[in-house]
């Protein structure tokens, strides 16, 4: 199962970022509400594999707890009303996909643009709230998380879900393609 997502996931993808990859000037930043992003998984979630993981050291920290501390920052910069803050987690290019409830935008500059509609002031914004239910090494280069979220706000309170793909790229994990509802 587990390697079939992997596929499904990455052909999915490879389709809309094969061009990308081959630019040399690959920018990246991240973006995306999640504050709880430090949670551990349930307990009761069965192992992800038979293969024992390597310990975290102090000197380099595991890909997992990088992507928490990245979604915990981009939740941080959400509270303080911050959006480029916020989006500093998601890949800063064309092939970046956001699906909300408006449907599929490509490109980091559409998404961020549409944030600002959607979000014009700190009292739209709110308090973000974010809880990874899931989170699953697919390959090296790729994680899948799954979790929800919730804006407390004077505009009204909203919530949902998301999935997110996170890749690493130089070295740093970034959200390439994000599914909010």
């Amino acid at each position: 199962m587990k390697k079939a997502l992997a596929f499904f996931i990455i052909t999915l993808f490879s389709s809309q970022m094969v061009w990308a990859q081959s630019a040399s000037k690959t920018k990246h930043k991240a973006t995306k509400p999640m504050q709880e992003a430090a949670k551990s998984q349930e307990a009761t979630e069965k192992p992800q594999s038979d293969k024992p993981k390597s310990k975290e050291t102090k000197d380099k920290p595991s890909d997992e707890s990088l992507i928490r501390e990245m979604l915990a920052n981009q939740v941080k910069q959400w509270n303080k009303g911050n959006i480029e803050g916020y989006m500093s987690g998601y890949w800063d290019n064309d092939s970046m996909l956001f699906i909300g409830s408006k449907g599929p935008r490509y490109g980091y500059v559409n998404t961020l643009e549409r944030y600002k509609e959607a979000y014009p002031d700190k009292d739209h914004m709110g308090k973000l709230i974010s809880t990874i239910s899931r989170m699953e090494q697919i390959s090296k280069e790729y994680y899948f998380v799954v979790g929800t979220w919730q804006l407390q706000r004077k505009a009204g309170d909203v919530g949902g879900s998301y999935t997110l793909l996170l890749r690493k790229i130089s070295g740093q994990w970034v959200i390439v393609c994000d599914h909010s509802s």
